[in-house]
């Protein structure tokens, strides 16, 4: 009987599990998570709703979401996509529902839902699941370790958990998450990682302009890194740590590595009013300047932003609760027209997204065959989840990669007919 390991007991794993234990019915699987609970940022994720998957259905679309495997996932979401996973909740009894921005949650807006679903799927399905018992290390024993090699000698790994037992398998499958552990294991077994570092972040920003301004928020801004062709659009929010919102969390996610490198201490250039070009805006001041003349600058905006706000952006260039419009000299209206379109403000760290913890890096995709989630370096050995170096921006993508890599490796896993099992 072929032995599968499955260790991690996330999304990954158990939607790999339950794949590989129907798939291969005749196989023994058994999945190892060390802590007591299983699918505990599933249980977190999302506000406790759960954020599934997102409603993106064509698998070109789809890879734009992903700063870090985008081109190694093209294929895999041919195969495992959006429409599959909202198709296998519906087949365990739990109905997907779509918001507005795409994101979707159970009907339930209860991430348990998701949760039990798992827990009953793999049960079903005759998963062995073992908790509270951490794995200390993972040895081959036999097996080609050549790459792309086929034929040759069956692998056979050696777990040896914390309390001391040791056991054999054939195949392993580490979804492991961020966990520095698959990490270590993943490099002592042949391949090589991509530094974990942060992704998907709030930043740290103690700035006047914002200042006592948390929970303001401007439906489209755009955010842009100097020194970096690195930008985005969207919602941004004030916070009282900062700012957040959709911009500055996609911004986080590509440049994880860039802000990374410089110690998230460098400056972020906000646009407030990107749908306008620079002469469009100058001239749209002059003419308010000209219709409104008698009027206070601060307590007329002209533009679709929060009034605080405005009135924050203008005070801190010197102009006072009374100054007119008509007081408005070109020097003063040049540099409101910088600050409205291109305001410096210094990131002096990151701060956390909700309960979300994403990572930029992991096991390198290049040592990864992408039709069966198998290692390049080390047969016998697959991977699914966030190990790989796979990230994608909020919205359900992140999960999303976790169930397609998850149901490529459950449904290849078992198969031993070049293996000789």
């Amino acid at each position: 009987m072929l032995k599968i390991t499955v260790i991690g007991g996330g999304a990954a794993g158990f939607f790999s599990a339950i794949t590989c234990a129907k798939t291969y019915p005749q196989a023994r699987v058994t999945l190892l998570e060390a802590g007591r609970q299983v699918l505990a940022k599933v249980r977190i994720s999302g506000g406790g709703r759960c954020n599934v998957t997102h409603a993106c259905f064509d698998p070109g679309v789809l890879v734009q979401n992903y700063p870090r495997g985008g081109k190694a996932l093209r294929g895999a979401f041919t195969r495992f996509q959006p429409r599959d996973t909202v198709d296998w909740f519906a087949g365990h009894g739990v109905k997907l529902k779509t918001e507005a921005d795409g994101r979707m949650f159970p009907i339930t807006d209860d991430s348990g839902t998701i949760v039990n679903c798992l827990i009953r799927a793999a049960e079903d399905a005759g998963v062995k699941i073992r908790t509270g018992d951490s794995v200390v290390s993972v040895t081959k024993l036999t097996g080609n370790n050549a790459e792309g090699g086929h034929g040759g000698t069956a692998p056979t790994f050696e777990i040896e958990l914390k309390s001391g037992e040791r056991f054999k398998c054939d195949r392993i499958l580490l979804a492991t998450g961020s966990n520095p552990s698959g990490f270590k294991w993943a490099k002592e077994l042949g391949n090589t990682v991509e530094q974990p570092v942060p992704s998907l972040f709030t930043f740290n920003i103690s700035d006047s302009r914002i200042k006592d301004l948390a929970g303001i928020s401007v439906p489209n801004a755009k955010v842009r890194l100097p020194g970096s062709k690195l930008e985005q659009s969207g919602p941004l929010l004030i916070t009282h740590w900062g700012l957040s919102g959709p911009a500055v969390l996609k911004l986080s996610a590509w440049g994880a590595r860039f802000l990374h490198d410089r110690h998230y201490k460098t400056s972020v250039l906000v646009n407030w009013l990107p749908q306008y070009n620079g002469e469009v805006l100058r001239q749209q001041l002059l003419a308010v300047k000209s219709q409104l003349s008698h009027r206070s600058i601060a307590s007329s905006c002209p533009f679709p932003i929060p009034r605080r706000l405005w009135e924050r952006l203008t005070s801190s260039i010197g102009i006072d609760e009374q100054k007119r419009w008509a007081d408005l000299s070109n020097k003063t209206l040049d540099r409101l027209l910088l600050e409205l379109v291109q305001g410096e403000y210094q990131i002096a760290g990151k701060g956390a997204f909700k309960e979300e913890f994403v990572t930029c890096g992991g096991v390198n995709l290049k040592e990864v065959d992408f039709k069966t989630m198998e290692s390049r370096r080390c047969r016998g050995l697959f991977f699914a989840g966030e190990i790989l170096d796979i990230d994608g921006v909020t919205g359900g993508f992140n999960f999303q990669s976790a169930w397609t890599t998850a149901w490529l490796a459950g449904i290849a896993i078992g198969k031993s007919d070049d293996l000789g099992l």
